[in-house]
C-alpha cells in the first residue's frame, strides 16, 4: 500500500492573516464525518480528521507548502506508474524467456494484464490531480471544504485515489510473479520465491500494524 504522508499545520505571525483565520466549519468537525471519511482522510494527510489541514489554508505561505508537498507526492506516484505500467506492458507482451518460470499462464497473466491496467488508470488520476492541484486557489478550496460531505470526500479522494491504484496494480504484479514462481518446476525458484513471500508478509504486517497504531493515535489525540 501507499505510504501515508502527513500534511502538517502551518501557523503565521503575520496579524492579517491571524485576523483573517477562520474557524473550523460545522461540516468538517470530527463527529459529523463518516467512518469512510475519516479512514480516506488518515490516508490522504496523515491525520482523520481536517483541523489541522484547515488551519494550513489560512494563509497563502502555509497554503503553498501544502500545495507543493501534494504536487511533490502526486509527481512521484506518476514516476511509479510509468514504470509499472512499463514493466507490466513488457511482461504482457514477451514471454517467458526460460521455460521454468512461465508467466504466461492463465492466472498470472491475467494478473500481469490487471496490473497494466491499473497502472494506466494510477498515471490518468494522478496526472489529473496534478493539474488540478497546480491551478486550484487557497479560496476555492475552503469554499470546497465547506460544503461537507461529497465535496469533502472528492477532495479526499483526489489526493489518495492514484496512491490505491498504485498499490493495487503492484500487488497484482507481485502476486502474479508469486504464482509464476511457485508453478516453477525448478527448486531453486521456488525457494526463491518462498524467500520473496516471507519477506513481502513481514513488510506488508509491519506496515498495516504501524498504520492502525497512527490511526488509534490519531483518533486519541482528535
Amino acid at each position: 500500500m501507499a505510504s501515508l504522508y502527513s500534511i502538517e499545520s502551518y501557523v503565521t505571525a503575520d496579524p492579517r492573516a491571524l485576523a483573517e483565520e477562520q474557524p473550523l466549519p460545522e461540516a468538517l468537525h470530527h463527529d459529523h464525518m463518516s467512518l469512510f471519511t475519516r479512514v480516506v482522510c488518515f490516508f490522504a494527510l496523515g491525520r482523520p480528521d481536517l483541523e489541522d489541514h484547515w488551519k494550513s489554508l489560512q494563509s497563502g505561505q502555509a497554503f503553498e507548502i501544502v500545495r507543493t508537498r501534494l504536487c511533490s507526492i502526486l509527481a512521484g506516484t506518476i514516476t511509479t506508474a510509468g514504470v509499472l505500467l512499463a514493466i507490466s506492458g513488457v511482461f504482457v507482451t514477451t514471454g517467458s524467456p526460460v521455460p521454468y518460470f512461465d508467466y504466461t499462464s492463465p492466472a498470472p497473466h491475467c494478473l500481469l494484464f490487471i496490473s497494466l491496467m491499473l497502472a494506466m488508470i494510477a498515471l490518468l488520476t494522478s496526472g489529473s490531480s496534478l493539474i488540478r492541484w497546480l491551478y486550484t486557489d487557497r479560496r476555492w478550496t475552503q469554499e470546497q471544504l465547506k460544503l461537507g460531505g461529497y465535496f469533502v470526500l472528492s477532495y479526499l479522494l483526489s489526493i489518495v485515489t492514484p496512491m490505491f491504484f498504485i498499490a493495487w496494480s503492484l500487488h497484482c504484479f507481485i502476486f502474479a510473479m508469486l504464482i509464476a514462481g511457485f508453478s516453477s518446476q525448478n527448486m531453486i525458484y521456488r525457494a526463491v520465491t518462498a524467500l520473496w513471500l516471507v519477506t513481502y508478509v513481514v513488510n506488508i504486517g509491519s506496515i498495516l500494524m504501524e498504520t492502525m497504531w497512527k490511526y488509534a493515535t490519531s483518533l486519541n489525540h482528535a
